[in-house]
């Protein structure tokens, strides 16, 4: 029977300290990825607080009667302030399904924290609430003080109001994803209060009156509470992020297991070894760093060999294969540094072959110019060397020959020319007739290529054709992607809204001229002009004006807004002649540092202004590209309406047939 209770008093250290990491690599999780959304931060905050509850419990369980009443009472910096972080969760939730607080709730939730402090003084500083650190059985508990009653009603009070809260957000949800997540929350947020509410002050000395009973009841609360609280998590995760619900699964599924699953079982191994190692034949306690380092290394082996086809089976569905095809492009993508080392190692063994120094690689650009990629020797012609003459300007009889014999089976002498002291070799795609590059290298001896060499030059011009017709291939899916990207966003923030926001509009879907941060979001867009998220992701994408614009750009997002603020730009500038006064400085500000991408010093000089009045008059730059692009919204509407009117309008007697 002392045997049993022992061990369930480690496994229950052990659950202990598995909840403080749980809770604390669940906090990590929120802080990192969603802290932007409300709920995610009021669910931070409860984790905080019981990651010091179960924290400062699993201290106490190990410290013995020396200092365990200081633990104890450490516990109340989150006990004390569980009840209101509830309520306080539990209010930001309903404000998501659209009913925020008017002011009282807001209020009330202030009033509560204080009253939280009051509690954490009086448990910390004196005896009120609870005094003299009692341990039986393995259990030590504080006593209840003559203030613990009204404890128990700020706690069952709090709990009461935010269960009520978590109702009437049930009750607002439209959809059965948001109703089902909203019970899982409902159901899960037993947790945090079932797990840190101090019940042995109420049961007393249960514990050591029923200890066997005490610690099963205890083992399995905690094995329900870590359940509860990673299903909690999983719930709140999807607020405040606009990404694919597999995404999400697996982000979270990946962080715990490389977190809480990882630590917990390191630390069981610890205290499996420090108490059942002295009775192995043979064990010896300085091989405990290297056993736990050993299982540290194979867990983390395990989860990279099993994780993937775990969340394939769990998180894609019949999506699989799709996925699995864009695994492997971005798996296999070739950026310019890949292929820059890939062309170097072909130049090497080219030069090695023919015992040459100076070899280059050149690609044809969209405008039909000659490029260098990469060159090989001091004497290699070089970009900083200035370009290739167009191919054109070769000699003609030389293209003539490139064009029509190509690549003569067995050997490349009759499809490569002369260039000076270079021979050049065209490189093709396959099913291209005209060359996508050059294979270049200085020409050490006259005479003939021998079928041995020109074998070797045949089969690294053919690897450099297939890497440069892939990258040109890569070239186009990007610039798909490019289009594409900003929808995307924007219907995974709508499709995000639509998941948290009950019958309320999503605030996605509203126009950003309404929003009264549009020259912030201006701001952003015209920061990242050339290129960024903040102009690529921008709401400002979903202006009616900018819509329109994608016509003119091939339905290229990007480009369209990018024109629809050059074309705000210009109409705030002044008539006449660009000039550098003061008339001009707000139009030239806004040209020389975001449409001419200048740095803000070299702009301040040119204008002769201080950085800081350069700031101070681009607030207001940005402000009248604000209103430019609210009229020009207004002009798009009126066009849109009048058009609809237009379509609308019964035909004219004479337009009857």
């Amino acid at each position: 029977m002392q045997l049993l209770i022992d061990s369930l008093t480690s496994v229950n250290q052990v659950l202990t300290a598995g909840i403080a990491i749980t809770a604390f690599s669940l906090l990590l999780y929120s802080l990192t990825f969603n802290l932007r959304d409300r709920v995610a931060r009021a669910f931070a905050a409860l984790l905080a607080f019981v990651t010091v509850v179960y924290f400062f419990d699993a201290v106490a369980t190990t410290a013995g009667r020396v200092g365990v009443e200081v633990w104890l009472r450490l516990q109340w910096i989150g006990i004390a302030f569980i009840p209101v972080a509830y309520l306080h969760f539990s209010d930001a939730l309903l404000a998501t399904t659209g009913q925020p607080s008017r002011g009282r709730r807001r209020l009330a939730i202030r009033l509560l924290y204080l009253i939280a402090g009051t509690f954490l003084v009086a448990a910390a500083f004196t005896d009120a609430l609870v005094h003299d650190a009692i341990v039986e059985a393995h259990a030590a508990r504080l006593q209840a003080g003559p203030l613990f009653p009204v404890f128990l009603a700020y706690f069952a009070g709090s709990l009461l109001w935010a269960g009520w809260n978590f109702l009437r957000a049930y009750r607002r949800t439209q959809t059965s994803t948001t109703r089902r997540r909203m019970l899982y929350l409902m159901a899960s947020a037993a947790a945090p209060a079932v797990g840190t509410f101090p019940f042995l002050l109420l049961a007393g000395r249960v514990a050591a009156l029923h200890p066997l009973i005490f610690w099963t009841i205890a083992v399995l609360s905690n094995v329900a509470v870590t359940l509860l609280l990673v299903i909690m998590a999983y719930a709140v995760a999807y607020y405040g992020v606009a990404l694919p619900d597999r995404v999400i699964k697996g982000r979270l599924f990946q962080w715990l297991l490389r977190g809480p699953v990882v630590a917990s079982t390191v630390l069981a191994v610890f205290v499996f070894l420090g108490r059942v190692g002295p009775r192995l034949p043979g064990y010896d306690p300085r091989l405990l760093p290297v056993i736990l380092v050993a299982v540290l290394l194979v867990l983390q082996f395990g989860i990279n060999l099993a994780r993937l086809p775990i969340e394939r089976v769990l998180f894609y569905g019949d999506d699989r294969a799709e996925l699995r095809r864009l695994q492997v492009l971005s798996e296999r993508l070739l950026t310019s540094s890949d292929l820059r080392q890939f062309l170097e190692a072909l130049l090497a063994s080219l030069s090695d072959a023919l015992r040459v120094r100076d070899a280059f690689v050149a690609a044809f650009n969209d405008d039909g110019k000659l490029e260098y990629e990469v060159s090989l020797g001091s004497e290699a012609p070089t970009r900083a060397a200035g370009e290739l003459p167009p191919y054109t300007a070769l000699r003609a009889a030389d293209l003539d020959a490139a064009r029509t014999n190509g690549h003569p089976t067995g050997h490349l002498e009759a499809g490569i020319f002369e260039w000076g002291d270079y021979l050049m070799a065209p490189l093709r795609g396959a099913g291209h007739v005209q060359p996508i590059g050059l294979l270049g290298w200085r020409r050490m001896a006259q005479g003939a290529l021998t079928p041995e060499v020109a074998e070797t030059v045949n089969a690294v011009a053919q690897q450099a054709a297939i890497a440069l017709e892939d990258r040109r291939l890569q070239r186009e899916v990007l610039r798909a992607l490019d289009r594409l990207l900003p929808q995307i966003e924007v219907i995974q923030r709508l499709r995000a809204s639509a998941h948290t926001a009950g019958g309320q509009a999503p605030a996605d879907a509203r126009n950003p001229i309404e929003s009264p941060d549009l020259p912030a979001l201006i701001k952003n867009a015209l920061s990242d002009y050339w290129g960024g998220p903040r102009l690529a992701n921008s709401p400002l994408m979903r202006l009616r004006v900018v819509e329109q614009a994608l016509r003119d750009h091939n339905g290229n997002a990007v480009n369209a807004l990018r024109a629809v603020l050059q074309q705000a730009i210009e109409r705030i500038k002044p008539d006449g002649q660009r000039k550098f006064t003061a008339e001009w400085i707000l139009y030239n500000i806004l040209e020389m540092k975001f449409l001419q991408n200048r740095r803000v010093r070299e702009v301040a000089l040119r204008l002769a202004v201080s950085e800081a009045d350069l700031y101070r008059k681009q607030r207001s730059a940005v402000e009248q590209v604000a209103r430019a692009i609210v009229q020009m919204e207004q002009e798009a509407a009126r066009e849109a309406a009048h058009q609809g009117l237009a379509e609308a309008r019964p035909p004219a007697r004479s337009e009857v047939p």
